[in-house]
Protein backbone atom coordinates (compact mmCIF):
# COMPACT_ATOMS: atom_id res chain seq x y z
CA UNK A 1 0.00 0.00 0.00
CA UNK A 2 3.28 2.01 0.92
CA UNK A 3 3.52 1.67 -3.00
CA UNK A 4 0.53 2.49 -4.20
CA UNK A 5 -0.05 5.81 -2.33
CA UNK A 6 3.00 7.91 -4.14
CA UNK A 7 1.31 6.59 -7.47
CA UNK A 8 -2.16 7.70 -7.01
CA UNK A 9 -0.88 11.05 -4.47
CA UNK A 10 -2.81 9.94 -1.83
CA UNK A 11 -2.60 8.51 1.84
CA UNK A 12 -1.94 5.07 2.48
CA UNK A 13 -4.55 4.97 4.99
CA UNK A 14 -6.43 5.89 1.81
CA UNK A 15 -5.16 3.20 -0.30
CA UNK A 16 -6.11 0.46 2.29
CA UNK A 17 -9.45 1.80 2.75
CA UNK A 18 -10.35 1.13 -1.43
CA UNK A 19 -8.92 -2.16 -1.22
CA UNK A 20 -10.96 -3.39 1.78
CA UNK A 21 -13.87 -1.74 -0.21
CA UNK A 22 -12.96 -3.06 -3.29
CA UNK A 23 -11.52 -5.89 -2.68
CA UNK A 24 -14.88 -8.23 -2.30
CA UNK A 25 -16.02 -7.07 -5.75
CA UNK A 26 -13.04 -8.02 -7.76
CA UNK A 27 -13.33 -11.41 -6.07
CA UNK A 28 -12.96 -14.62 -8.98
CA UNK A 29 -16.35 -15.98 -9.09
CA UNK A 30 -16.36 -19.63 -9.20
CA UNK A 31 -16.66 -20.62 -13.12
CA UNK A 32 -18.50 -23.96 -12.95
CA UNK A 33 -18.63 -26.41 -15.58
CA UNK A 34 -20.09 -25.40 -18.80
CA UNK A 35 -21.54 -27.62 -21.44
CA UNK A 36 -18.51 -28.46 -23.56
CA UNK A 37 -16.48 -29.09 -20.26
CA UNK A 38 -17.57 -32.23 -19.70
CA UNK A 39 -14.83 -34.13 -21.24
CA UNK A 40 -11.72 -31.45 -19.87
CA UNK A 41 -9.54 -32.44 -17.32
CA UNK A 42 -9.49 -30.01 -13.92
CA UNK A 43 -6.89 -30.18 -10.78
CA UNK A 44 -6.94 -29.78 -7.47
CA UNK A 45 -4.46 -29.24 -4.97
CA UNK A 46 -3.83 -27.40 -1.39
CA UNK A 47 -1.02 -24.84 -0.72
CA UNK A 48 -0.41 -23.09 2.74
CA UNK A 49 -0.83 -19.52 2.65
CA UNK A 50 1.46 -17.79 5.61
CA UNK A 51 -1.22 -15.69 7.85
CA UNK A 52 -1.05 -12.93 10.67
CA UNK A 53 -4.63 -14.27 11.47
CA UNK A 54 -4.55 -16.77 14.51
CA UNK A 55 -8.31 -17.16 13.81
CA UNK A 56 -8.10 -18.15 10.01
CA UNK A 57 -4.81 -20.06 10.39
CA UNK A 58 -3.00 -22.70 12.69
CA UNK A 59 0.12 -23.84 13.69
CA UNK A 60 1.39 -26.24 10.37
CA UNK A 61 4.20 -28.29 8.38
CA UNK A 62 6.32 -25.23 8.05
CA UNK A 63 5.92 -24.21 11.82
CA UNK A 64 3.72 -21.01 11.14
CA UNK A 65 0.76 -20.06 11.25
CA UNK A 66 -1.40 -20.96 7.51
CA UNK A 67 -4.11 -21.33 5.82
CA UNK A 68 -4.59 -24.31 3.90
CA UNK A 69 -6.54 -23.12 0.48
CA UNK A 70 -7.83 -25.44 -2.18
CA UNK A 71 -7.54 -24.75 -5.48
CA UNK A 72 -8.93 -26.04 -9.14
CA UNK A 73 -7.29 -25.69 -12.04
CA UNK A 74 -7.90 -26.65 -15.90
CA UNK A 75 -5.82 -28.73 -17.39
CA UNK A 76 -5.68 -27.76 -21.08
CA UNK A 77 -5.59 -23.50 -20.53
CA UNK A 78 -4.46 -23.73 -16.96
CA UNK A 79 -7.15 -20.93 -15.74
CA UNK A 80 -7.93 -21.15 -11.95
CA UNK A 81 -11.61 -22.57 -12.22
CA UNK A 82 -12.45 -22.08 -8.68
CA UNK A 83 -10.91 -21.12 -4.95
CA UNK A 84 -12.58 -22.51 -1.56
CA UNK A 85 -12.16 -20.84 1.20
CA UNK A 86 -8.81 -20.97 3.71
CA UNK A 87 -9.17 -23.62 6.31
CA UNK A 88 -6.66 -24.02 9.11
CA UNK A 89 -3.37 -25.35 7.94
CA UNK A 90 -3.11 -28.30 10.15
CA UNK A 91 -6.42 -29.81 8.31
CA UNK A 92 -5.52 -32.61 5.47
CA UNK A 93 -6.45 -31.84 1.80
CA UNK A 94 -9.25 -34.55 1.49
CA UNK A 95 -10.34 -33.08 4.73
CA UNK A 96 -10.45 -29.34 3.09
CA UNK A 97 -11.84 -30.67 0.30
CA UNK A 98 -14.79 -32.52 1.16
CA UNK A 99 -15.67 -29.39 3.15
CA UNK A 100 -15.01 -26.91 1.15
CA UNK A 101 -18.19 -27.37 -1.17
CA UNK A 102 -16.09 -27.72 -4.74
CA UNK A 103 -16.68 -31.11 -4.37
CA UNK A 104 -20.43 -30.51 -6.02
CA UNK A 105 -19.62 -28.31 -8.88
CA UNK A 106 -17.56 -30.36 -10.27
CA UNK A 107 -19.90 -33.21 -10.77
CA UNK A 108 -19.30 -34.89 -14.76
CA UNK A 109 -15.95 -33.59 -14.82
CA UNK A 110 -12.85 -35.52 -14.10
CA UNK A 111 -10.99 -34.02 -11.33
CA UNK A 112 -7.04 -35.42 -10.62
CA UNK A 113 -5.48 -34.91 -7.57
CA UNK A 114 -2.47 -36.19 -5.51
CA UNK A 115 -1.76 -38.60 -3.09
CA UNK A 116 -3.51 -36.83 -0.02
CA UNK A 117 -7.08 -36.90 -1.87
CA UNK A 118 -7.57 -40.78 -0.98
CA UNK A 119 -11.54 -41.76 -1.05
CA UNK A 120 -12.07 -38.56 -1.92
CA UNK A 121 -13.43 -39.25 -5.87
CA UNK A 122 -11.20 -37.94 -7.23
CA UNK A 123 -8.43 -39.53 -9.67
CA UNK A 124 -5.61 -40.53 -7.44
CA UNK A 125 -1.97 -42.17 -8.15
CA UNK A 126 -1.58 -45.52 -7.91
CA UNK A 127 -0.28 -46.72 -4.47
CA UNK A 128 2.36 -49.64 -3.88
CA UNK A 129 0.46 -52.62 -1.87
CA UNK A 130 3.41 -53.66 0.88
CA UNK A 131 5.62 -56.31 -0.35
CA UNK A 132 4.23 -56.06 -3.95
CA UNK A 133 5.90 -53.12 -6.71
CA UNK A 134 3.38 -51.27 -8.73
CA UNK A 135 2.41 -52.69 -12.37
CA UNK A 136 4.05 -51.39 -14.84
CA UNK A 137 0.87 -50.17 -16.77
CA UNK A 138 0.14 -48.65 -12.79
CA UNK A 139 3.74 -46.68 -13.13
CA UNK A 140 2.70 -45.42 -16.75
CA UNK A 141 -0.36 -44.27 -14.97
CA UNK A 142 1.25 -42.50 -12.08
CA UNK A 143 3.76 -40.76 -14.49
CA UNK A 144 1.78 -39.15 -16.88
CA UNK A 145 -0.47 -38.05 -13.47
CA UNK A 146 2.72 -36.84 -12.49
CA UNK A 147 2.97 -34.53 -15.83
CA UNK A 148 -0.41 -33.44 -15.43
CA UNK A 149 -0.45 -32.58 -12.09
CA UNK A 150 2.66 -30.57 -12.35
CA UNK A 151 0.59 -27.47 -13.62
CA UNK A 152 -1.38 -26.73 -10.82
CA UNK A 153 2.14 -26.18 -8.70
CA UNK A 154 3.16 -23.89 -11.88
CA UNK A 155 -0.14 -22.02 -10.99
CA UNK A 156 0.58 -21.89 -7.63
CA UNK A 157 4.22 -20.57 -8.10
CA UNK A 158 2.74 -17.97 -10.42
CA UNK A 159 0.33 -16.67 -7.75
CA UNK A 160 2.51 -16.78 -4.94
CA UNK A 161 4.57 -13.77 -6.62
CA UNK A 162 2.07 -11.57 -5.25
CA UNK A 163 3.08 -10.66 -2.12
CA UNK A 164 -0.23 -10.87 -0.31
CA UNK A 165 0.02 -14.71 -0.76
CA UNK A 166 3.35 -15.53 0.74
CA UNK A 167 2.60 -13.69 3.89
CA UNK A 168 -1.32 -12.27 4.11
CA UNK A 169 -1.65 -9.97 6.62
CA UNK A 170 -5.55 -9.63 6.07
CA UNK A 171 -7.95 -10.72 8.48
CA UNK A 172 -11.24 -12.70 8.40
CA UNK A 173 -12.28 -12.81 5.24
CA UNK A 174 -9.61 -11.23 3.64
CA UNK A 175 -7.64 -13.90 2.78
CA UNK A 176 -10.25 -15.50 1.00
CA UNK A 177 -11.01 -12.16 -1.42
CA UNK A 178 -7.03 -11.83 -1.74
CA UNK A 179 -7.24 -15.68 -3.15
CA UNK A 180 -9.78 -14.59 -5.19
CA UNK A 181 -8.47 -11.50 -6.83
CA UNK A 182 -4.65 -12.91 -7.33
CA UNK A 183 -6.22 -15.89 -9.18
CA UNK A 184 -8.46 -13.54 -11.51
CA UNK A 185 -5.53 -11.47 -11.99
CA UNK A 186 -3.66 -15.16 -12.83
CA UNK A 187 -6.47 -15.84 -15.15
CA UNK A 188 -6.23 -12.41 -17.11
CA UNK A 189 -2.55 -12.74 -17.50
CA UNK A 190 -3.08 -15.80 -19.22
CA UNK A 191 -5.89 -14.80 -21.44
CA UNK A 192 -3.81 -11.50 -22.75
Amino acid sequence: MRQLAPLFGISPATVCRVIQRLGPLLALEPMWAPQEAVERLWIVDGTLIPVRDRKVGASSRNYRFSANLQVIVDADTRLVMATARPVPGTAADAKAWRDSGLAEHCQGVTVLGDGAYINTGLVVPHRKRPGRPLLKGEEADNAAHRKVRARVEHVFGRMKNYKILRDCRQRGAGLHHAVQAVAHMHNLALAS
